[in-house]
């Protein structure tokens, strides 16, 4: 598309429920907003590893007409080791810059102060999904891996997840911060919650059966 053809399509899109509810997901994991206009638009960025391709393109179909070129091969170099991502960005719109006024202050995200509004089952589906695993084989619990908020921010997310969603939950300390520990007595509840959006390649995050 020409720029003028872009900017004409740009003015027919709208974020829709099902977006809304992945967006914030997505934004208390992985997933990050950008500006190149010093807030005026933003364009949400997805990168995953290669072995979450299938992940991708299932993030990608959600916003697929935000999205000029599908998900794309990236080459990474880490302190030399060389891996190879999967990513795609959104276009640049203004729907998206009342998450970023939401999520980030100063360049840095943050848990935004109306996140109980915000979050949604299907929204906790997808932060699971994108920044969640079980705590070990033998365990029904879960963990939610925060270590990238403070622990004032993880406070208000244990609040959430036990007033809103009805969750046993309790901070995990880790040598990089704090994780958010979702208790095995809470998984059938957490489950009923987030089943419906669970996709097939990430449902080994969650446990098969109770153990004893």
């Amino acid at each position: 598309m020409r720029s003028n053809e872009i900017e004409a399509y740009k003015l027919k899109l709208k974020l829709t429920r099902e977006q809304r509810d992945v967006l914030v997901g997505l934004l208390l994991g992985d997933a990050h907003l950008e500006t190149q206009n010093r807030g005026k638009t933003y364009r949400l960025k997805i990168e995953y590893s290669s072995r979450s391709r299938e992940y991708c393109d299932h993030i990608y179909e959600i916003f697929r007409e935000w999205v000029l070129t599908p998900p794309r091969r990236k080459l990474v170099n880490s302190n030399g080791h060389h891996s190879t991502n999967v990513a795609f960005s959104t276009v640049s719109h203004a729907a998206f810059r009342f998450y970023a006024q939401q999520f980030y202050m100063e360049g840095k995200k943050k848990v935004p102060s109306m996140i109980k509004k915000l979050l949604s089952p299907r929204g906790l589906a997808y932060w699971y999904m994108d920044d969640g695993s079980m705590k070990s084989k033998q365990s029904k619990g879960l963990i939610l891996n925060t270590q990238g908020f403070d622990r004032q921010e993880l406070k208000i997310l244990i609040k959430v997840l036990e007033e809103k969603f009805g969750l046993d939950v309790r901070e995990r300390r880790q040598s990089d911060g704090y994780q958010i520990y979702i208790s095995g007595n809470s998984f059938e509840r957490f489950l009923a919650l987030v089943d419906d959006w669970v996709i097939p390649s990430t449902r080994y995050k969650i446990p098969e059966a109770r153990r004893t």
